[in-house]
Order: structure tokens, then sequence, then C-alpha cells
């Protein structure tokens, strides 16, 4: 598995991807959003762990570009934004989940493996065949 790790903060990065590396996982980590928003559009990842205060290109900027190529990948949030409203915006603009940092790292790496079970999601609903198209929410 494929994991893209966005975060300014090398210590943190660095504490991260060391885990998941241990865990098993393939890690590359984005050091601004301009990166990420990239990476992500030129590349195949199953997850991503998305800080939001980075330089270059907001992670919420990152998510919203994300969600409108339609890409379905699930998305961690770590942020130290603890505000409420802040997360339901978050997880509203097509995050996965949201975590608050200081996070421990057995529970990021929990949460990790819990959304590569349940895999992508179809972040439009729609199913293509040929010009045929089925909208699966109901």
């Amino acid at each position: 598995m494929r994991l893209l790790l966005v975060e300014d903060d090398d210590a943190l990065a660095d504490g991260i991807c060391r885990a998941l590396r241990m865990a098993g996982y393939a890690v590359d980590r984005a050091p601004d959003g301009r990166h990420a928003d990239t990476w992500l559009s030129e590349r195949e990842y199953d997850l991503v762990i998305l800080d939001l205060g980075l330089p270059g290109l907001d992670g919420s900027e990152v998510l919203r570009r994300l969600r409108a190529r339609r890409q379905g990948l699930p998305v961690v949030v770590l942020s130290a934004r603890e505000m409420l409203d802040e997360r339901i915006r978050l997880l509203d603009l097509g995050a996965d989940d949201y975590l608050v940092k200081p996070v421990a790292t057995a529970e990021l790496e929990a949460r990790v493996r819990a959304h590569l079970r349940r895999g992508p999601s179809n972040a439009d609903n729609r199913l293509h065949v040929g010009g045929l198209s089925l909208d699966l929410s109901g």
C-alpha cells in the first residue's frame, strides 16, 4: 500500500513516516500543498494523511482539488485545528477522518488500517459504462 503524508513539520513527518514504514507501508512525504496537489494528480496512492496549515497551498484546498478530480482515495486530516466547525467543514469537503495533533501513532496507524480496509469511495456515486451513467446514490 502506498501512502502520501503531507506534512511541513520535519520532525513530526519523520516520526510518522518511520512508524508507517515499519508497519509495512510505502510512504511518500510532500512538504507542502503544491507538491501534494501535483503528486496526487500524477501518481497513484491508496490513502493520504493531510495537514491543513501548509505552505504554498492550504490542505483544505488540496482536498478540494482532489475531490474535484473525483479521486476517491481515503483522506485522513491530521491538524492542530481543533475547533468543531473546522472539523465539520473538512469532513463535508470530503475528508474521511479528522485527527487533532498531537495524535498517538498507534491510533493513526489503526485509522489508516480501517480506511484501507474500506478501500476507495466512489467520489461521484456514478457508474459509467460507455455512454450510460447510473447514479448509485439512490
